[in-house]
């Protein structure tokens, strides 16, 4: 006849383990605290988001605004007088919602911001545990439709780079060919974010990942590779490309408030 044991409870912070466990959740705590704060400031900004064809991608695509970038013109007269107006509140929704439902920074924000648990073998400070079945928790199932929006987005930054390869010439009026530093910024921060988005979880189902054997469809079982190889690393490429996009629009701000020089390759 088999027997149970009562499970002794940790209380919080407390652990067996001997190893910095607790450098990891710090590290997520302060990096997405630091990068939370400079996109909530440089979106209510407004200003200083583009440099010649440089669009910053805070910004990317700019729906209403007052530099040549924008798709309709000016702030909209229907916008409310008494809410400050910067064309990044019109799109940040997507790109953020897509990273805050993300799988990997659910996991990695619910033990820095939460101790959900604090790290694995460490006490947590709560008794129950409800998962994500429960309001609002259960909202972070939306993950699978902002994939949409971020895919959709992929595809106009991917375009912000091709329009960042059109310099004027002052001395004819006209555009030719260039490829600056900014450029460069910009491509890499898309090359960045599409190897974190394509490398998603909700994509590998989509692309194949509900059928039960995949040896019977080729085409989806490379898409599915593809997909797997990168979500190998979707980690490594969820804070590369978060440094990369915060990195390219500081670039671009700070060439257009003429603190840094944009370097013409050529």
């Amino acid at each position: 006849m088999a027997t149970t044991a009562p499970l002794s409870r940790r209380g919080f912070g407390q652990t067996t383990r001997r190893d910095t466990w607790w450098s990891g959740p710090l590290a997520v705590l302060l990096g997405l605290s630091a990068f939370g704060v400079y996109a909530t400031w440089a979106a209510f900004q407004g200003q200083h988001y583009t440099f010649g064809p440089y669009l910053s991608p805070f910004y990317a695509p700019e729906l209403f605004g007052d530099s040549h970038h924008a798709w309709f013109g000016p702030k909209p007269g229907w916008w409310p007088t008494w809410l400050p107006f910067s064309p990044a509140f019109l799109i940040l929704w997507a790109p953020g919602g897509f990273r805050l439902t993300c799988y990997y920074y659910r996991g990695a924000y619910y033990k820095a911001f939460w101790a959900d648990p604090p790290s694995c073998a460490v006490g947590e400070p709560r008794k129950g545990y409800t998962g994500e079945a429960g309001f609002p928790l259960i909202l972070q199932n939306v993950h699978r439709y902002f994939l949409y929006f971020a895919l959709i987005f992929l595809v106009l930054l991917s375009w912000d780079v091709w329009k960042a390869l059109w310099f004027e010439n002052p001395a004819t009026g006209q555009t030719e060919l260039g490829v600056g530093l900014g450029t460069i910024v910009l491509a890499v921060n898309v090359v960045l974010l599409g190897c974190y988005t394509l490398g998603c979880h909700s994509l590998r189902h989509l692309v194949g990942g509900y059928r039960d054997r995949l040896s019977g469809a080729a085409p989806r079982k490379r898409a599915y590779d593809c997909v797997s190889c990168l979500n190998k690393r979707h980690m490594r490429f969820a804070w590369m490309s978060l440094f990369t996009v915060g990195f390219s629009d500081l670039y671009v701000r700070l060439c257009s408030m003429g603190i840094w020089h944009d370097w013409r390759i050529f």
